[in-house]
């Protein structure tokens, strides 16, 4: 068998096709693909910095990059949690907040053009084998 013929090959090479997309989306706005997810998953009462590197699949020393980057560009900031004081919350900004509506609306998009294309059982038969 070919490796071209593999379910992997096929599901990396998609996942890649889509992430080129999303980033080229993402890099009219000065954002990443990454950035984007990251911005999703900050919650408006804060998350736990600590949280985030697992939703992501990111490594922690990884997330310390990109959020130091994300603070420096205005996207977020950081506070102490009131009442563990060891937790460390990230926070949207107001542009993290206009950014984050721009990576949920490419999602959207993103989605609904997939469910136009995609027959409903064989969506389901994808959700139900994850």
């Amino acid at each position: 068998m070919d490796l071209k013929e593999t379910v992997d090959f096929h599901i990396k090479s998609t996942w890649h096709s889509i992430t080129r997309m999303y980033n080229l989306i993402a890099a009219q706005y000065g954002l990443s693909q990454t950035i984007g997810y990251v911005l999703i998953n900050i919650e408006k009462e804060g998350t736990p910095a600590t949280k985030i590197a697992p939703l992501m699949g990111m490594e922690p020393t990884s997330l310390s990059r990109l959020l130091k980057n994300m603070e420096v560009n205005g996207l977020i900031f950081r506070k102490g949690d009131n009442l563990d004081k060891r937790v460390v919350r990230i926070f949207l900004t107001e542009k993290g907040i206009a950014a984050r509506k721009i990576s949920k609306q490419t999602i959207f998009n993103f989605n609904d053009k997939l469910l136009s294309e995609v027959e409903d059982k064989d969506l389901q038969t994808l959700i139900s084998s994850n």
